[in-house]
């Protein structure tokens, strides 16, 4: 039999992840490194996801804890719009994968993990990705740590020029 290790998922199966506030908006009091944010914009940032469902995967955040997209001015839609452009071509480089998914989940009801904040998810997809593993017995793999993630993603970020 084998055995997968993933000791990073403890904190969110035991509970000892959750915080009182808001995660994202404790996230950026927090040293980029610490908080895993690979850029910061002036209406949002872009923050991994901590529990992934692909190696790659961002989100995409106002600053502003605000929990539907129609309250966003058009300042900070236009920049969220931006950035996940930006880290589409990002996710491009780094992982070459077959397609992007990018999507927002808006309310409890909708799947929001994070219902009182709403943010962008943008993830590199491959054909065939979801193999029997996550099919089978619900469980990811992933073949890159996120601290490797967000140093690949800090770097590309600097290397990729914007038009």
């Amino acid at each position: 039999m084998d055995y997968l290790w993933t000791p990073w998922r403890y904190a969110y199966v035991s509970g000892a992840a959750k915080t009182t506030g808001c995660v994202f908006c404790e996230a950026v009091k927090e040293s980029d490194e610490e908080a895993r944010i690979v850029l910061r914009g002036e209406h949002c940032f872009v923050i991994l996801n901590t529990f992934p469902y692909t190696a790659g995967h961002v989100m995409i955040v106002p600053y502003a804890h605000l929990d539907e997209l129609q309250k966003l001015s058009p300042e900070q839609a236009t920049e969220m719009m931006a950035l996940s452009q930006r880290m589409e071509s990002v996710l491009r480089e780094l992982y070459k994968p077959d397609g992007i998914n990018l999507g927002m989940n808006i309310g409890k009801a909708a799947g929001a993990g994070i219902a009182g904040h709403i943010h962008m998810h943008v993830l590199p997809r491959w054909v065939a990705d979801a193999n029997f593993v996550s099919v089978v017995c619900e469980t990811r793999v992933l073949p890159e740590m996120l601290e490797e993630t967000w140093k690949r993603m800090r770097a590309a970020l600097g290397n990729l020029t914007m038009g």
